[in-house]
């Protein structure tokens, strides 16, 4: 697919912060932004995430990177964010 090699994502697109939960498939990572809530009624706070998937053309992130993802057009039905950069590698490995 080479329309997918020049994907870039606009300078005013969302960028959110998240967790690699799996590389599994080519070029292709789940990504966890985990964030918190306070429950409208009883003020606990809950903890709650929203897995992206993500594109990463060189597939250079692995499963628990930190990583930045930002939103860019859809390249596929449920692909619409790229990754742009590895902020943290994961410790140990598997």
């Amino acid at each position: 697919m080479a329309h997918l090699k020049d994907i870039k994502a606009p300078d005013k697109s969302p960028r959110k912060i998240g967790v690699v939960e799996s590389d599994k498939r080519d070029k292709t990572r789940r990504v966890a932004v985990l964030f918190s809530v306070k429950h409208p009624k009883y003020g606990k706070w809950l903890r709650r995430k929203t897995v992206l998937h993500a594109h990463d053309e060189g597939n250079v992130s692995k499963v628990g990177d930190t990583v930045e993802v930002a939103e860019c057009r859809p390249m596929s039905k449920t692909k619409s964010w790229v990754v742009l950069d590895v902020l943290k590698k994961a410790t140990g490995s598997k």
